[in-house]
């Protein structure tokens, strides 16, 4: 095959990644579109969505109250350490505190939400599609988008703000309990700099941003397991990809409203 030959298929290769995109990025925002005219049209269905709420909600405490605690110990462990190359260690609090409530708390829970709730929702609807359950569902008359859909993005979207502020107690109690062991600063004088230095303005910036993060997760889920393909093989590529992309959307997403909340 000639050069210019073998250039063309690579540009035309391109061409098709790019057009596949778009396509999907399309059929995405369609989803998205439907389960807005779904909530507008009825409200989501209470018992399935109160069930989603114990599923993404409750069973995901665990792993988002370990790994909240023990990174605001290493924040607490590691931010002392550099202070005090200032003389200012005993103002450990400020720093973990500010940390926590403005940015790490709402990542860290989205990601871990990510992992743990994308994947299980994908894999769910995605057992459902390659089972023709959801063919089912739509041959019954019933709207897929509002018995599936609706019920886990609202879940996800009140469930991860409660989570984020699980997350900030726990991350900030754990930084504490180092600042106190390991450097002999008082519990009441950490969480004295903690209160000084973080604002009601502070929290409600990390909170806010949480609601766009449990949508993606829930939607991105959604429409990877609705669009799952090839049987039980695909349910496994899906699932991957479902983790990975919510991740990215959500660093991604953090970024730009961090932009527009600090603007305001």
């Amino acid at each position: 095959m000639s050069e210019g030959a073998t250039l063309t298929t690579r540009v035309g290769r391109l061409g098709e990644s790019a057009l596949a995109v778009v396509e999907e990025f399309g059929d995405f925002a369609r989803l998205a579109g439907g389960t807005v005219r779904a909530a507008l049209r009825a409200r989501p269905p209470l018992l399935e969505t109160l069930r989603q709420m114990e599923s993404i909600g409750v069973r995901s405490t665990t792993i988002v109250a370990v790994t909240a605690l023990f990174t605001g110990m290493v924040m607490s462990l590691q931010t002392a350490f550099a202070l005090s190359r200032f003389g200012a260690k005993p103002y450990v609090g400020g720093v973990v505190g500010l940390a926590l409530v403005r940015e790490l708390a709402p990542v860290l829970a989205a990601l871990m939400m990510a992992g743990r709730v994308g994947a299980g929702i994908t894999a769910e609807l995605g057992s459902m599609v390659v089972t023709e359950q959801v063919d089912a569902i739509r041959v019954m008359g019933a709207d897929p988008v509002q018995k599936l859909v609706l019920p886990r993005v609202v879940a996800a979207t009140i469930c991860l703000p409660l989570l984020t502020v699980l997350a900030t107690v726990l991350g900030v109690l754990g930084g504490m309990l180092i600042a106190d062991w390991q450097y002999q600063i008082t519990p009441h004088f950490y969480m004295q700099t903690v209160t000084y230095n973080v604002v009601l303005e502070d929290f409600l910036s990390g909170l806010a941003k949480t609601f766009a993060f449990g949508w993606i997760i829930a939607m991105v889920g959604c429409f990877m397991g609705l669009a799952t393909t090839g049987g039980t093989t695909g349910v496994g590529h899906a699932t991957t990809r479902a983790v990975v992309t919510a991740s990215i959307g959500i660093l991604i997403a953090d970024f730009f409203l961090t932009k527009v909340l600090l603007a305001l």
